[in-house]
């Protein structure tokens, strides 16, 4: 490093101080030339200090010399600074180089899970028959959940080992998790004018588990309210889903007689199918299959809704959707749906890049 001499004469500390700035190569050696030169007790600064001594045209000569050289040689440091700066950085930079000819690391991407896929899908097939979605709590009441679809007082369901029932709160009540999205039917009976045209899509709580049965499941009620409808109109609703869910240009079905409180007359609905070895065959064959229940609304359900079953009429359907996941999807234990087992939903998953288009039609 050059040592910048101490001298009253602003040329030659002009020269020292340059040459002592240009002979800095990192920036500690810098800073050591910026204190020598502009410091407390730099050449420069002491110059400065004897402007007060001299006689005032001495001073009226030396003070502007003195001020254009510091402002002079500042700038010159704040120059070298932002060279040797840069350089550094790129220093760093070509030794830290990347090869971008290497391959990327692993980006782990999540997938879809099945019950998510079949709702987007069934969602979109009762949108374009012109079925709105309908929402409702799944802590329900006993009005709602049972009495207003006329289940008996002494009906099974109402029992502890059917139903997840809370404890009675202070006005007696038993709160309960509904047992099916049944209820958002009557909150929409209630809150809605007729004519209605809902699906009502969520989770449903019952004490029971096994290879086809979970205590908390998905389901997906609809339901119809016009004058006029019958029973045709609930078969032609199901044939078209079916054919558009399982996507088959045609489906051998068949509807069984069955009991619901709630509807009136009612149905089990039945699909054909056969077996190519572990594939299951939708469609046709000998063999039947129960998909999900049906029928007419019941005289009693619409008169706890405050409709008139001489005025009005209509169907309603149920089905699990994580049971139509298992048919479509040939996933065999209902139980892994909810195992949270990334392998399972690696293998069984959908990209969320293909999804199903309301434009379009099932992806």
């Amino acid at each position: 490093m050059t040592t910048v001499m101490t001298t009253a004469d602003p040329e030659q500390l002009k020269t020292e101080a340059l040459a002592a700035i240009d002979a800095a190569d990192t920036l500690d050696a810098l800073e050591a030339v910026r204190v020598e030169t502009l410091g407390k007790s730099g050449s420069i600064s002491a110059v400065m200090k004897t402007l007060g001594k001299m006689d005032p045209d001495e001073r009226k000569v030396m003070g502007p010399k003195l001020n254009a050289l510091k402002t002079e040689i500042t700038e010159a440091i704040t120059q070298k600074k932002t060279a040797l700066e840069d350089a550094a950085l790129e220093a760093e930079l070509a030794a830290k180089a990347l090869d971008l000819s290497l391959p990327g690391p692993d980006v782990r991407t999540g997938t879809v899970h099945p019950t998510s896929q079949v709702f987007a899908e069934l969602t979109e097939i009762f949108a374009n028959m012109g079925f709105a979605v309908a929402e409702g709590p799944d802590i329900e009441d006993d009005f709602h959940n049972f009495t207003a679809l006329n289940f008996p007082p002494d009906h099974p369901a109402r029992d502890h080992h059917d139903t997840f029932f809370f404890s009675a709160d202070d006005q007696g009540e038993r709160k309960l998790l509904r047992t099916h999205t049944s209820p958002v039917q009557i909150r929409t009976m209630l809150s809605e004018k007729p004519p209605l045209r809902i699906i009502a899509p969520g989770r449903t709580y019952r004490c029971d588990s096994d290879q086809t049965h979970t205590p908390m499941f998905h389901q997906l009620e609809g339901l119809v309210i016009d004058k006029g409808v019958h029973m045709g109109h609930l078969k032609g609703c199901l044939m078209d889903f079916v054919k558009a869910f399982f996507e088959v240009d045609d489906v051998e079905v068949r509807f069984r007689p069955h009991h619901f409180p709630f509807t009136e007359p009612s149905a089990e609905m039945d699909i054909g199918y056969s077996r190519d070895g572990q594939v299951l065959k939708i469609g046709t064959g000998d063999s039947w299959l129960e998909i999900l229940g049906c029928g007419m609304v019941h005289p009693n359900v619409l008169k706890a809704c405050n409709l008139d079953p001489n005025d009005w009429q209509g169907f309603a359907f149920g089905l699990g959707v994580d049971r139509l996941a298992m048919l479509k999807y040939g996933i065999p234990d209902l139980r892994a749906f909810f195992d949270n087992d990334q392998r399972w939903l690696k293998h069984y998953g959908f990209s969320p890049l293909h999804q199903p288009s309301t434009a379009t039609g099932l992806s």
